[in-house]
């Protein structure tokens, strides 16, 4: 078993990976998952969970190109530009500029740190451990 599944995920491109992570933060926003949830679930899911997820993708869309921009093979190099991109909006949203929302939290940042940093962990440990086309790059 443990060898056919070693042979399935040899398989696996890294477009298809970054396709389905980007498929599932797609469908989690399109059925309004939140509404499923109630009190403090649910005002957390709708003010931070977007914060989280949508950096988490902004850096796997970043993985599709560290080959062909080979400043991006570097994991800081992307999550940088991420956290740096997706703070520059809620920056802007404390001075009064509509930038993909219109209300400045400053634990935005911090939801933005978390999941760069949840990115980055996936990709550095998650992906390279299991899915060794990940690792070829």
């Amino acid at each position: 078993m443990c060898n056919r599944l070693a042979k399935l995920t040899n398989l696996v491109p890294r477009t298809a990976v970054v396709v389905a992570i980007m498929v599932v933060i797609a469908l989690v926003h399109a059925f309004r998952l939140g509404t499923y949830l109630d009190g403090a679930l649910f005002t957390l899911y709708y003010s931070y969970f977007s914060d989280i997820v949508i950096p988490f993708g902004m850096y796997f869309l970043l993985c599709l190109n560290d080959i062909t921009i080979p400043r991006l093979a570097d994991w800081r190099v992307k999550a940088l530009l991420v956290f740096a991109a997706s703070s520059a909006t809620e920056i802007l949203q404390a001075f009064g500029v509509y930038a993909l929302g219109t209300t400045y939290d400053p634990l935005d940042i911090l939801m933005f740190a978390i999941g760069v940093l949840l990115a980055a962990f996936v990709d550095r440990v998650v992906f390279w451990r299991f899915l060794p086309s990940w690792a070829t790059r």
